[in-house]
């Protein structure tokens, strides 16, 4: 896909790896809606640096807990004639739910956001793809999907329907619109985690190191800008976690 002058939706795109990928399509000419919840300040000054590489951005908030905002900020995104076609799901939350402790709140919360949104805009943006003829749509996974964290249940859960999801849209979807995933692993670490936390999570990777939100953000790019015959697949960036 010929990223110059097409438009992207980038969720949780204020900072750290949402921004890192707003940034990534905007040095390719692309567009961006750079969406955020809470973080406006941090939104605004992604759209600064986009609108720094030549590219134009804006900014668009919405709660992707709540499923009527996620319908407005896809009516929002194709507002004015600017067409989406590229939609990439890297908002997510991260909640500690063991499993003894894990309520019904923290089921909702994790399934709301890192996987019924994701659906909702792919449902809403997607089939407008479709009938344009094109489109590119990216989730952002885990690795965890497929080993799961024992303290993180409804989280993990969250990322392995999001696998599946991406597998279902490649299928309702094709052939216009090309669906994959990016699992990432060690990158841009929690910032609660100690320096010893940090050092187990680059151990145990093969590559023996952290990687970076640039890391992800390339290979979101590659998909779609390069993966032309890739679709329902899943890219892991993760060092070799997953198979250490």
């Amino acid at each position: 896909m010929e990223l110059r002058g097409r438009w992207a939706l980038v969720t949780g795109s204020g900072k750290r790896v949402g921004r890192a990928i707003a940034l990534e399509l905007g040095s390719r000419g692309a567009n961006v809606v750079v969406h955020y919840r809470d973080s406006q300040a941090e939104a605004a000054e992604t759209v600064a640096l986009v609108r720094a590489q030549g590219a134009e951005a804006v900014t668009a908030c919405a709660d992707l807990a709540d499923a009527a905002a996620v319908a407005a900020l896809a009516v929002e995104c194709e507002r004015a004639g600017r067409h989406i076609d590229v939609l990439v799901n890297s908002a997510s939350n991260y909640l500690r739910a063991p499993f003894d402790a894990i309520t019904e709140a923290d089921w909702d919360a994790s399934l709301d956001v890192n996987l019924k949104a994701p659906f909702l805009l792919s449902w809403h943006l997607g089939r407008a793809m479709r009938d344009r003829g094109a489109g590119c749509i990216v989730n952002l996974v885990d690795w965890a999907a497929e080993r799961p964290y024992p303290e993180y249940l409804a989280y993990c859960v969250s990322k392995a329907g999001l696998v599946c999801l991406t597998r279902a849209l490649a299928k309702a979807l094709a052939p216009a619109v090309r669906v994959n995933a990016v699992a990432p692993g060690p990158v841009l670490l929690p910032e609660d985690f100690t320096a010893a936390q940090g050092d187990a999570a680059r151990r145990a990777t093969l590559l023996d190191r952290i990687g970076s939100a640039e890391d992800v953000a390339r290979c979101v790019r590659f998909i779609v800008e390069e993966a032309e015959y890739s679709t329902g697949a899943t890219f892991h960036v993760d060092g070799g976690r997953a198979i250490a």
